[in-house]
């Protein structure tokens, strides 16, 4: 199973993952999905891990589900659609939950196609970057009779809004990355022999700054989608109450007036190890 992925640790502790599957343009069997949401799992309690960037090898970032041999686990009497439930249950969920959940960064660098589940896999990355090669299709409902999943129906009309998520999901276009950019779903797009390099920069960045906060940033972000500006402003509130008394604030303030760069690896590697014990201590 772990020759489907390939994984490399930077010295700064940028975790690159890259889908290796380039024959079939990384479509997603049970062995791909499985070996990604352990590595994801890994790295969100591996303080030596504070970004990473997922991405694809070959021609393509994920063609979807592989419809030709997913290896989902069926019993008898399993029909088509729960054997499809099954592999969401236990695979293409976990996984995009362990994208979003991830308490470290997470930088999608599209390379070529992301097509099907491939499209929500790609939009589920904090930081999601394009190469210009790259395109966008959703071919779940004019080609296959069903809906869009593995997150791509909350995502793409949260990003692009009702009337184009749906002139991409009822017609079945490719859309390149340069409309993409326009629209606003990705952040920004790269030459192709540019793209991988610009990711991990940008991982970088982020290891070296406080990733609780940047992980608090997206969620705020996520649940401003789903409520009102008032509610917004009582959860803004709340959870400013419970950063301000965490030590990666103090830390920050603390070197905002010291004139110096924080040290938030060793604070936040330190806050992980009490949040673990706790958890252990638990009855």
């Amino acid at each position: 199973m772990s020759d489907v992925i390939e994984k490399e640790l930077s010295d700064s502790g940028v975790l690159t993952i890259r889908m290796n599957r380039p024959d079939v343009l990384n479509s997603l069997n049970s062995d791909i999905v499985f070996a990604m949401i352990d590595a994801l799992n890994e790295a969100a309690s591996d303080d030596a891990v504070r970004a990473i960037v997922l991405t694809g090898n070959g021609r393509g970032f994920c063609a979807g589900a592989d419809l030709a041999g997913g290896n989902w686990p069926s019993e008898e009497g399993m029909s088509p659609g729960d054997i499809t439930a099954n592999s969401m249950e236990i695979g293409f969920n976990p996984l995009v939950r362990a994208v979003v959940d991830s308490p470290k960064p997470v930088v999608t660098a599209i390379n070529g196609i992301a097509a099907g589940g491939g499209v929500g896999l790609a939009l589920s990355g904090d930081l999601v970057l394009a190469a210009e090669s790259a395109k966008f299709r959703l071919v779940f409902a004019p080609q296959l009779g069903i809906i869009p999943d593995v997150g791509a129906s909350w995502l793409v009309p949260n990003l692009v809004g009702r009337a184009r998520a749906n002139g991409l999901a009822l017609l079945g276009d490719n859309l390149d990355a340069a409309t993409a950019l326009e629209w606003g779903m990705v952040w920004e797009v790269h030459p192709d022999d540019q793209l991988l390099a610009k990711a991990q920069e940008y991982a970088e960045r982020m290891a070296q700054s406080s990733i609780t906060g940047i992980k608090a940033t997206v969620r705020a972000h996520d649940k401003a989608m789903l409520q009102s500006l008032h509610d917004q402003l009582e959860f803004e509130k709340e959870e400013q109450r419970h950063y301000t008394n965490q030590p990666v604030f103090f830390e920050g303030v603390k070197a905002f007036i010291e004139k110096r760069k924080p040290n938030f690896r060793e604070i936040e590697a330190e806050m992980a190890k009490s949040a673990n014990d706790k958890q252990v201590r638990k009855p």
